[in-house]
């Protein structure tokens, strides 16, 4: 587990602003079929940040019943305060949840020692997976490898979400730690030479439009056959780079809708693109639909 391709995937809503788990179930099937190792919910891209928690709890029966255990389903914990991540991480549990990407406390910008007590009170409530999401960048709280020496002694504190956008640093848990804990790629313009660089998996987000070219990008650089992947990575680095962009969440749910895996539908304050913005989206979007790769035995 924790390990292999994750899709972050997107939340599916309808027009009226209600989940639309119809949708949700096609792009999932989409991801199984095309490979993926596990799926995360309720993620940055997910919508984590105006979702309820009963919201949440449903998405992960719901992917549960649909996948019926032949990947993990990794639910997402943002919350501000300790208690509720703990509770959060109670009723995931219960709702079925095969494991938790957790990030440092929302809103309050913790110090080193308030975020490991944070990690530790939901590290401790449960005996399920979790995966730290290591991204200062959007986050402000950089998870260092001190703190990861701190948390090295905790059994459920499995993988890191690598999002420092620092490649180095894959270099530097692998020297620092071993295997001790899981790499994951959380950024996809540096998915490829993370994964070069000995990364376990990915957390991708455009996966979401194109799941069938990121699972073979990832099998084929842990199959050594860096060439042809290359190929593909280079074809799909435009498209990639809209998983960078404030506005990801609309960029790549317009990539859902165009190739048929979902709908531009958002939730306020996120508004749907329009004009020039949304112009130019699709036209990176169709360019790359244009020009997509045929995919040999990945």
């Amino acid at each position: 587990m924790m390990q292999g391709v994750y899709p972050a995937l997107t939340t599916k809503f309808t027009a009226d602003d209600q989940l639309d788990f119809d949708l949700f179930g096609l792009n999932l099937d989409a991801q199984l079929s095309a490979g993926a190792d596990g799926v995360i919910l309720g993620g940055s891209l997910g919508e984590a940040s105006t979702l309820e928690n009963s919201e949440k709890l449903d998405l992960v029966r719901f992917a549960c019943d649909r996948v019926s255990g032949r990947v993990p389903v990794v639910m997402n914990i943002a919350e501000g305060s300790t208690r509720q991540a703990v509770a959060l991480a109670k009723a995931g549990a219960e709702a079925g949840a095969s494991g938790f990407m957790l990030l440092p406390p929302m809103r309050y910008r913790s110090d080193d020692r308030e975020t490991l007590s944070f990690f530790k009170a939901v590290a401790e409530s449960t005996d399920l997976p979790i995966m730290i999401y290591n991204n200062p960048v959007d986050y402000k709280i950089e998870v260092s490898l001190e703190m990861f020496e701190a948390m090295a002694d905790w059994p459920t504190i499995v993988a890191v979400k690598e999002s420092t956008r620092d490649i180095s640093n894959v270099t530097r848990m692998k020297n620092h730690f071993g295997d001790r804990f899981k790499i994951l790629c959380g950024v996809d313009t540096l998915a490829m030479e993370e994964l070069v660089m000995g990364a376990d998996g990915w957390v991708a987000g455009l996966v979401c439009a194109f799941p069938r070219e990121t699972v073979a990008i990832y099998r084929l650089i842990k199959a050594g056959r860096i060439d042809e992947a290359l190929t593909i990575y280079r074809w799909f680095l435009p498209l990639l780079e809209l998983d960078i962009h404030p506005k990801l969440v609309q960029y790549i749910k317009l990539a859902e809708q165009m190739n048929g895996l979902g709908s531009e539908h958002v939730r306020a304050p996120r508004l749907i693109l329009e004009g020039e913005e949304r112009t130019r989206v699709m036209g990176i979007v169709q360019r790359g639909i244009d020009s997509r790769p045929v995919l040999n035995d990945y």
